[in-house]
C-alpha cells in the first residue's frame, strides 16, 4: 500500500521540482532562515514562468513535503478565492515576480538574520570584503522604499528591481531579502552564500576596525569566477538532499 501511494505521488505534476523545493524549505528551517510560519519560496513550472509552485498558507518550513506545495497562476485573479489560497503577501510578492521577471524561475524570500540586519542599515550595501561578499559584487539591488506588507501594490514596486537579469538578489530594506535563480539549486546556493556574506560583513562591523575592501577589479573577477565555477550549486544542493534522504526522507513524499 505504501509503495502504491508513493508511486501515485510521483505521478503528480512536476514531481522532481516539488522534491527540490521541499528540500529547500527543510534546509532553510535547519539553517534558521525561517520566520515561524511566514516567508515563502516559489518555482515556475511553465515556459513563461507565470505558473508556479509555492508553500501553502501558514505552514512551517520544517514540515513541508513535496505533495503539500500548491500550484498557482500569476495571471489568475481568482487565486485568493481558492479554498487553498496562499498567504496574501506570498501571493503579492511571488505573483509579481513571476509576472514581471520570466528569468526568475525560482524566488526565495526570507527574513534571515544577517541579511535582515543588513537591510536595516542606513547604508545597506554589501562591500566586497571577502570572497563570499565579492560573489555579489554589482549583482544585487536595494529597495529603500519599504511601505508596509508586500500586498499587491507594494509587491509590484519591489519586483521592478529584479527585472534586470544581472540583479539576482534584492535587499528589501526594513524587511529581508529576495533571491532568484534559474532553478532551486542555483537559488538556494545563492541564498546560502548571501546570508554567509552578510554575516561576515555584520560581524566585521562589530569589531569597529577599518574594513579592507577588495578593489572593484578583483571583486568583479572573483564574482565572474564564482559564477562559472563548475557544478558548485548543483553539487551543494545534491549533498543537502542526500542528508535529508538519510534523516528526513518524508520531505520527498
Amino acid at each position: 500500500m505504501q509503495d502504491h501511494k508513493l508511486k501515485s505521488l510521483r505521478q503528480c505534476d512536476h514531481w522532481e521540482t516539488r522534491v527540490d523545493l521541499a528540500a529547500a524549505f527543510r534546509w532553510a528551517a535547519r539553517l534558521n532562515f525561517h520566520e515561524g510560519v511566514a516567508n515563502h519560496f516559489s518555482v515556475a513550472v511553465n515556459d513563461d514562468g507565470t505558473q508556479f509552485l509555492m508553500n501553502p498558507n501558514q505552514s512551517h518550513f520544517s514540515r513541508i513535503r513535496a505533495s503539500d506545495l500548491i500550484l498557482v497562476d500569476a495571471n489568475d485573479p481568482e487565486t485568493m478565492h481558492r479554498p487553498d489560497a496562499p498567504d496574501p503577501t506570498a501571493w503579492g510578492l511571488h505573483g509579481a515576480v513571476h509576472r514581471r521577471c520570466p528569468h526568475a524561475r525560482v524566488a526565495l524570500h526570507v527574513h534571515s538574520i544577517h541579511a535582515t540586519v543588513l537591510s536595516t542599515l542606513e547604508d545597506p550595501r554589501l562591500p566586497p570584503i571577502d570572497q563570499n561578499c565579492a560573489m555579489f559584487f554589482k549583482r544585487y539591488a536595494i529597495d529603500t522604499e519599504y511601505g508596509g506588507l508586500a500586498f499587491e501594490e507594494e509587491a509590484e514596486r519591489c519586483c521592478e528591481y529584479l527585472s534586470d537579469p544581472d540583479k539576482q538578489v534584492l535587499i528589501m530594506c526594513h524587511h529581508g531579502v529576495m533571491v532568484i535563480g534559474k532553478d532551486v539549486a542555483d537559488a538556494f546556493n545563492r541564498l546560502f552564500y548571501f546570508e554567509r556574506a552578510a554575516e561576515t560583513y555584520i560581524k566585521a562591523l562589530w569589531t569597529g576596525q577599518p574594513l579592507r575592501v577588495l578593489s572593484d577589479d578583483v571583486a568583479e573577477k572573483t564574482a565572474r569566477q564564482l559564477e562559472t565555477y563548475p557544478e558548485q550549486a548543483e553539487r551543494h544542493f545534491a549533498e543537502l538532499k542526500a542528508m535529508l534522504n538519510e534523516t528526513e526522507p518524508g520531505y520527498a513524499t
